[in-house]
């Protein structure tokens, strides 16, 4: 996984934007899952991003292109999208980065946030997704299934056998959030072959905080799957987060949810408005002219 925030992100000085989804009603929802062909619908996703990171969460993000949160990983990456086929907006996407693309980028997102060379060894068979977000309006059942769905059969079809990303929580308010949850996720870390090191660390030891707070839902899907947390979360500046890496093995399922996940990508697979069909390089890097924005990477 790369960045994927999970109560979403919050903070930083960014200026005011208009949604683009600002006209989007949820009355009538014919949902299409389906991986990003054209430079047009890479667009959409950034669009999506940049309004839910730095309009909505308000990330101070170093926008290139206005509107468009766009990064360097962008063009190595897949971009799985959910379109709302009456308004014909992007309401959902997912950044997937799979190994052979890393490759010619020659690193992972995450490494910019751990020292992930515990896990080299995975890397061959890692994919790192991020960037997930999902418009406010449509932030229950099938958006967030269909993304799922889609990611599920990415990944039976690839055969790669392990997820990576990372899972940010706003520090909105001082941290509390966070620092609890770190607390909570101790159970669920990582055996320490696989534990990583945070470059710059969340302080969580300085902050007085609840005993308990409530899971964020993306965590708390990748904890049902089986995910590990790969050691003490770091913290993010730009977005003012903490985040937290997060590891799938689909080898170390839990076998109720390793069922769950094959009829999610067999489900994909039918959908009469899916096409998962890996996507040819469809953009160049453009020169300056539009922008981008984050979740888990």
């Amino acid at each position: 996984m790369q960045k994927s925030t999970s109560s979403h992100r919050a903070a930083g000085l960014c200026p005011a934007v208009k949604s683009p989804l600002a006209g989007v009603t949820p009355t009538r929802r014919r949902l299409r899952v389906f991986l990003a062909h054209t430079q047009a619908d890479v667009e959409d996703a950034q669009r999506l991003r940049y309004a839910v990171f730095a309009g909505e969460m308000g990330a101070n993000l170093d926008a290139s292109t206005p509107g468009l949160d766009l990064d360097e990983f962008d063009r190595h990456c897949e971009h799985l999208l959910v379109r709302d086929e009456d308004s014909r907006s992007v309401v959902g996407t997912y950044r997937i980065l799979a190994p052979h693309r890393q490759a010619q980028i020659g690193r992972l997102y995450a490494d910019s946030e751990f020292d992930l060379s515990p896990l080299n060894h995975l890397r061959p068979s890692l994919v790192e997704v991020g960037r997930s977000c999902v418009h406010p309006e449509y932030r229950t059942g099938p958006t967030i299934l269909l993304l799922w769905a889609g990611l599920a059969k990415f990944m039976r079809n690839s055969g790669y056998g392990h997820l990576i990303g990372c899972a940010s929580v706003s520090l909105a308010d001082g941290g509390k959030q966070a620092a609890a949850l770190r607390d909570q996720l101790l159970p669920h870390l990582a055996d320490s072959k696989h534990r990583v090191v945070p470059r710059l660390a969340f302080p969580h030891e300085r902050i007085a905080h609840p005993a308990a707070v409530e899971l964020p839902p993306l965590i708390k899907g990748y904890l049902r799957l089986g995910a590990k947390v790969c050691g003490e979360p770091a913290w993010d500046p730009d977005f003012n987060t903490a985040d937290f890496l997060i590891w799938l093995s689909l080898e170390n399922m839990r076998p109720r949810y390793a069922r769950h996940f094959d009829m999610l990508a067999t489900q994909a697979h039918a959908l009469p408005q899916a096409d998962l069909a890996p996507a040819p390089t469809v953009f160049q890097r453009r020169e300056p002219c539009h922008q981008t924005g984050s979740s888990a990477g």
